[in-house]
């Protein structure tokens, strides 16, 4: 009797799963797009309940947060009584759905975890083989392939010889840390025009500080807003984090990213910088000077002024450029010639996958 497979269409099931599961992919979502507002993101699961049928009569909505309460995801409010938030197991877990999301599915330094072009005497072994040379350790040596050259050098008489020139070693490669300062632009233009845009900024954050953390333990790095002034935030603020009435410092911002860098013992230091829209604000002694409408070049001077400051501590930034307006691209083109940074004009679609590219990259190059 044959055995065999009967292949025939696929048929998608239409009915819609129900229970904790999808449900709670779903509530993930939407409290990181309500900036952790876990009473606003159940008011939006219940519309998407009515409208998809998302629960039943065996499995309800209050089924739902009752379970979140149990396995720990969210919490009474102390500081305000009858309002739920979500817990630090809620904020790592984010975290990582942001990297699965948008991730997953150097010069010599000090000694980290990130692989960098120079070879020899390093931290690590790969699988290159190489001449032996003066200063290689014993242990480096493959005798295998050593003996297999004499083999082929000096044959197998009687004056059988294993020489310097038939011995090859196992490459090593250094490793070395980095340390990056993430800017966000949080300036209302962020959310102008039906686009939210200050989400998936968030997502790539969340993802590259868990990258980090998973893979580049030694690494550091800081993360900062910038609106009308700038300020540093931790981790654990991110899935918080909302735009705000702000026009847009970038001095202010990368005056804090370099303040924080020169603060780092490392060789590899870098700025990623992501923004929608041209720097509009200073800060002066009497107060903001602000000027929303085009260029303004008193802004844009100090803008680029630092930019050279940044190329001279031998600090590259990387802009990330979340609009499409052909009128910013002159001035992020000059901000990047000025710094001998780059630049890249992405969708928020594409944010997440260049700015990992990126930071790889980064790694791999004495910068």
């Amino acid at each position: 009797m044959a055995v065999g497979f009967r292949f025939r269409d696929f048929v998608p099931d239409e009915t819609p799963e129900k229970g904790f599961d999808t449900l709670f992919k779903l509530f993930m979502q939407l409290v990181t797009i309500t900036a952790g507002d876990v009473s606003e993101a159940l008011q939006w699961l219940n519309e998407l309940d009515k409208q998809y049928g998302l629960t039943d009569d065996e499995y309800g909505m209050g089924d739902f947060i009752e379970d979140l309460k149990k396995k720990g995801y969210i919490d009474e409010n102390e500081q305000q009584l009858g309002e739920l938030k979500i817990t630090a197991k809620s904020e790592q877990l984010i975290r990582k759905s942001a990297l699965e999301e948008i991730f997953g599915k150097l010069k010599r330094g000090t000694q980290g975890n990130h692989r960098t072009p120079h070879a020899g005497q390093g931290d690590e072994l790969t699988t290159d083989l190489r001449d032996y040379q003066f200063g290689d350790t014993i242990e480096q040596i493959e005798m295998t392939e050593s003996l297999r050259n004499a083999q082929l050098n000096h044959g197998l008489d009687g004056n059988y010889l294993l020489t310097e020139g038939d011995l090859e070693v196992r490459d090593t490669e250094h490793k070395t840390q980095t340390s990056t300062v993430l800017m966000i632009d949080i300036s209302h233009s962020m959310i102008l025009y039906g686009e939210d845009r200050i989400t998936p900024a968030k997502k790539v954050a969340m993802a590259l500080a868990e990258l980090v953390k998973q893979k580049y333990p030694k690494d550091f790095l800081d993360i900062i807003v910038f609106g009308n002034d700038a300020w540093q935030i931790e981790v654990k603020d991110l899935p918080y984090l909302q735009v705000g009435p702000y026009h847009t410092n970038t001095v202010a911002g990368l005056e804090l990213a370099m303040d924080l860098l020169r603060k780092r013992k490392t060789a590899n230091k870098q700025i990623f910088m992501i923004t929608d829209g041209k720097p509009t604000c200073l800060k002066e002694p009497g107060g903001y000077y602000k000027n929303s409408f085009g260029l303004d070049r008193k802004v844009v001077n100090k803008t680029l002024n630092l930019a050279a400051a940044a190329r001279r501590l031998k600090i590259p930034i990387t802009t990330f450029m979340i609009a499409s307006d052909p009128y910013l691209q002159q001035f992020v083109r000059e901000f990047t010639e000025t710094n001998q940074g780059k630049a890249y004009y992405s969708s928020l679609k594409g944010l997440g996958s260049m700015i990992f590219e990126d930071y790889k990259r980064n790694r791999r190059k004495s910068l």
